[in-house]
């Protein structure tokens, strides 16, 4: 009975050999698939139409509770102000609030030991961020929360609401940029470009810059401040892989 098994195995093994030795000379035949990857940029320049602004109210006193009252009174002036600027309300978000106490070291006398530092009043913070959609609008809202109380601004940082429509113009654009780097790569390499092989996209993004402004209330004239948005720049990169014959 083994000796009939080892007899069939070798019946099988001889018939499938010609098989495998034809496969294995049509893979030596087949030449490696010859690719060339490029990187593509595509960038726009465009106007922001939004803008998000903190105006807050810092003060400070001898009690919590008083730097409280006293940060609450003018904070709803504030907030006011900005509804009355036209914000709405789905635009107007508290985005920090604090009571922190203010400490005060004496100063340390000569061959006396360092005194430990006592608390000499509270100081309380509260901002919001507004979202301001009409830019012609915003030195005029910068203005009216100091005048009403705000000390602590921070801002403005300028965006577009919707991006999307002009990434997609960018991505097109990185991708028009990478097909033609791959055409004078492949004409000063001598070779023909054959199809995509993979396409990938490396990010896309619009930059958001802030910008710092702070003031007081007494240093502010009746002026409307002056507000410059500039321009902002969306990037697309994308990645392909195309064989070349």
């Amino acid at each position: 009975m083994r000796n009939f098994l080892v007899v069939r195995l070798l019946i099988t093994a001889l018939w499938l050999l010609p098989t495998a030795i034809a496969c294995a000379d049509h893979h030596m035949d087949e030449k490696p698939l010859r690719t060339i990857t490029v990187n593509g940029e595509g960038k726009l320049k465009v106007k922001p139409d939004t803008a998000s602004v903190s105006a807050g109210v810092v003060t400070q006193a001898a009690t919590a509770r008083e730097a409280l009252d006293k940060n609450s009174e003018r904070m709803r002036q504030v907030m006011q102000a900005l509804r009355q600027a036209g914000i709405a309300q789905d635009d107007l978000q508290t985005s920090q609030f604090s009571v922190s106490p203010v400490y005060s070291r004496p100063p340390r006398k000569p061959n006396a030991p360092q005194q430990e530092p006592t608390i000499v009043g509270y100081r309380v913070s509260n901002t919001a961020t507004a979202i301001v959609r009409k830019l012609s609008n915003l030195g005029g809202v910068l203005d009216k929360v100091v005048t009403l109380g705000a000390n602590s601004i921070s801002g403005p940082s300028f965006f577009t609401e919707k991006p999307e429509p002009i990434l997609d113009e960018a991505r097109q654009n990185a991708v028009t940029n990478a097909l033609q780097k791959a055409k004078l790569l492949a004409e000063a390499a001598g070779v023909e470009l054959g199809p995509i092989m993979k396409i990938q996209e490396g990010g896309g993004y619009a930059p958001q810059p802030k910008k710092m402004y702070r003031a007081m209330a007494m240093e502010m004239d009746a002026a409307s401040v002056p507000i410059a948005a500039g321009t902002q720049e969306i990037r697309a990169t994308v990645n392909l892989v195309i064989a070349i014959e």
